[in-house]
């Protein structure tokens, strides 16, 4: 009889063992794909946040907002580099630089053969004028970030198109302006993509834009006065980061000069810890409590069926056949669990992630690379877990089988 067959079969007129070896897995691989989806969540959830002056604040969580709102004053990415020349009163007084640098700076960072501690780096040129004799700052953006060799991640800015700007509320509310409105900046025409919402900072009255419209506008042609970015933290947490941040600047841009907005830095670091320690603890907990119901299941299901073993191997059954009936049912299993686990675990994560995690569901989903490593790791779980039941299956003498149940 086929193998595929006599599995299926075991399965069916089993069906009770069957049903709680496949609960284990989908419910180790749920929590993995849970925990691994809000850890990547959680990253990027941070990231919107210390990059808010990029973004639009209604695409981070309404809980997430509330709980960072004291950080989220007038700053933006938590690395802020600036020439060496900045006149750093004027810098803190007036939220920007006036000495601007070549934009090619910020390529600098993609040369960098050692492992260093930045990443999401955006170019940016920000300047107050008075717009329609209003205080107004012009903010312009890069189209799209730079990152450092295996630093490459998700973009986190939002980009302004072309020839387009976005109007802080206030200022926006001030002049009446409205969305698909055409306002003139600096004496150039532009299209109101969007108003946006109430941030209660230097936001407010900002009028972001493409990076080269800006430089257009302001006749700073091939210059920016900012360089933004994220720091990767180190895993000792005694150690002086800002001073590592400095350290490795130094080479890298003799000319500038990097600051550390440390409350926001704090705020998002103990965003990635909080889902780091539940990972660490809790995750292998489940997943060995998983690998023993498997495993135990296995071992009494093979208790059960010794005699029809023992009748296999009688008719000339091999070893590795007896052994492959046995594990080629916990790789189906596997397969079904991770599909399994997969639904539960993502949909888990959309239900309860914003009010349990406090991670935006716009920043979680059906993500088909968890499938793909449940579908790779979940048939060799179970393969393992039921290895030594297996084993004992295939080691067992057959003539003492069936003296014995004889």
């Amino acid at each position: 009889m086929n193998p595929f067959t006599l599995i299926f079969k075991e399965m069916g007129h089993r069906k009770g063992n069957a049903v709680l070896s496949l609960m284990a897995v989908t419910v180790a691989v749920g929590f993995a794909v849970m925990f691994f989806s809000a850890s990547e969540g959680t990253q990027r959830e941070s990231a919107q946040i210390m990059g808010s002056m990029n973004t639009a604040a209604d695409e981070i969580s309404k809980s997430t907002q509330k709980r960072t709102k004291r950080i989220q004053r007038d700053m933006g990415q938590n690395l802020r580099i600036v020439s060496k020349e900045t006149d750093l009163a004027h810098f803190w007084d007036e939220g920007f630089s006036r000495e601007t640098f070549p934009e090619n700076w910020v390529k600098s960072f993609t040369n960098i053969t050692d492992t260093i501690n930045y990443s999401h780096l955006s170019a940016v040129l920000k300047w107050k004028v008075q717009w329609r004799d209003t205080p107004a700052m012009i903010y312009g953006l890069a189209p799209r970030e730079v990152a450092p060799p295996g630093r490459k991640k998700p973009i986190m800015i939002t980009t302004v198109k072309r020839g387009t700007v976005q109007l802080g509320r206030t200022l926006a509310d001030i002049h009446g302006v409205k969305r698909d409105a055409t306002v003139t900046v600096e004496g150039v025409k532009f299209e109101v993509a969007r108003v946006l919402s109430e941030k209660g900072s230097g936001a407010e009255i900002r009028i972001y834009m493409h990076l080269a419209d800006a430089q257009a506008v302001l006749k700073r042609e091939g210059k920016i006065n900012e360089i933004q970015a994220l720091d990767c933290y180190c895993a000792d947490e005694t150690q002086d980061t800002l001073a590592l941040l400095r350290e490795q600047l130094s080479p890298i841009l003799p000319q500038a000069q990097v600051f550390r907005m440390q409350d926001m830095a704090e705020a998002r670091e103990k965003q990635r810890r909080d889902i780091e320690w539940t990972f660490s603890t809790l995750m292998p907990a489940i997943v060995f409590f998983c690998g023993i119901i498997v495993g135990v299941l296995a071992f009494v299901n093979t208790r059960a069926r010794r005699e029809k073993i023992g009748i296999l191997r009688a008719l000339g059954k091999g070893s590795g056949s007896i052994a492959a009936l046995f594990l080629g049912k916990a790789l189906l299993l596997g397969v079904a669990g991770a599909v399994c686990g997969f639904t539960l675990g993502t949909a888990l994560l959309l239900e309860w992630g914003q009010e349990l995690l406090k991670i935006s569901p716009k920043l979680i989903g059906w993500d088909m690379n968890n499938l793909e490593w449940a579908l790779l790791l979940a048939p060799v779980f179970a393969a393992l877990a039921s290895f030594i039941p297996a084993m004992l299956a295939v080691t067992h003498d057959p003539a003492e089988t069936l003296r014995h149940d004889s």
